[in-house]
C-alpha cells in the first residue's frame, strides 16, 4: 500500500512510501507498519517509538514534535491522531456491509440495538449487532472490550460481516468512542438517540460537553441521505432538529 492512497494531503516527496498495515499497539508491531503513537489514559504511544522503529515500522504518526531524527523514519505530526487513525483503517478495510445504523444515547443503546436486530432478523434480513452484548449475528458471537471498539478491530469486523453476506449492521456509538473519532470514516444510514442525562462526567467534565460528543454522530457521521430517529418529547429534539437542517 502507498501512503498517498491512505493520508490526505501528503508530500509529493512521501507519496510513494509503501507501508505493510497500521497499528497503535506496540505488541501488534510488524515489519512496514505504520505506528500510530497515541496517548491514552495508562500508556504513551510516544514511548515505543524506538520500539517501532527496532520491529521495522519506517512511518511514524504521532501529536508531538519530534525533534530527534532517525535515519529513514518518516514522522507525520498529526494534530488528531485518533481521526487519522480511524479514517486510514476505514479506507484499509473498506468492505462493509450496505446498511449501517449508529445508535447513541445515555440509556437504552443496547436494549434498542438488540430490538432493531430481532425485528430485521425475524424479517428475513441478514443483520449483525456490535456493541456492549458483543458481535452478534448468525453463527458469530464475540465479546468485545468496548462499546464501540478501535476503528482497526471494527473495520476487520465490518469486512467480515460483509464476506458473510451480512446487509444491515446496527452498532451501538458511545460518548467515548465519538469523542475519540472511533467511528470517523463511516457514513451511516441512520442514527437513533435514544436520551440523555447525567452520566461519565468524569471523562466529559460536564453535560455540555458530554451531549457535544452524542450530537457529533448527527453533526458527521450520517449521510447526506440518511435518516435520523430520536422522540421529539425530548430536550434535545431542538438540537438534534437544527444539525438535521443545517447538514
Amino acid at each position: 500500500m502507498q501512503l498517498k492512497d491512505y493520508i490526505p494531503k501528503i508530500k509529493a516527496e512521501y507519496s510513494k512510501f509503501f507501508f505493510s498495515g497500521i497499528t497503535f499497539e506496540s505488541s501488534k508491531i510488524k515489519r512496514n507498519n505504520i505506528f500510530f503513537a497515541i496517548k491514552g489514559n495508562n500508556f504513551d504511544g510516544n514511548d515505543f517509538i524506538s520500539v517501532a522503529i527496532k520491529r521495522g515500522c519506517k512511518i511514524i504518526v504521532t501529536e508531538k514534535k519530534i525533534k530527534k531524527k532517525f535515519k529513514g523514519i518518516l514522522f507525520i505530526y498529526s494534530e488528531n491522531i485518533r481521526k487519522l487513525l480511524a479514517e486510514v483503517s476505514f479506507k484499509i478495510y473498506k468492505n462493509r456491509p450496505k446498511n449501517l445504523i449508529a445508535v447513541t444515547g445515555t440509556n437504552g443503546k443496547s436494549s434498542v440495538s438488540d430490538f432493531y436486530y430481532q425485528i430485521l432478523k425475524l424479517n428475513n434480513k441478514k443483520v449483525a449487532s456490535i456493541g456492549t452484548l458483543g458481535v452478534k449475528s448468525n453463527g458469530i458471537n464475540l465479546n468485545l472490550s468496548n462499546t464501540t471498539i478501535d476503528p482497526i478491530s471494527l473495520g476487520k469486523i465490518l469486512d467480515k460481516l460483509k464476506k458473510r453476506g451480512v446487509q444491515y449492521v446496527i452498532m451501538e456509538a458511545s460518548s467515548h468512542g465519538l469523542k475519540q473519532n472511533r467511528l470517523d470514516g463511516l457514513l451511516f444510514n441512520l442514527g437513533i438517540f435514544t436520551n440523555f442525562s447525567q452520566d461519565h462526567l468524569d471523562y466529559h467534565k460536564n453535560l455540555r460537553n458530554y451531549l457535544k460528543a452524542k450530537l457529533y454522530l448527527f453533526e458527521n457521521l450520517i449521510k447526506k441521505s440518511g435518516h435520523i430517529i430520536t422522540d421529539d418529547k425530548l430536550p434535545e429534539f431542538n438540537k438534534i432538529k437544527k444539525i438535521i437542517i443545517s447538514v
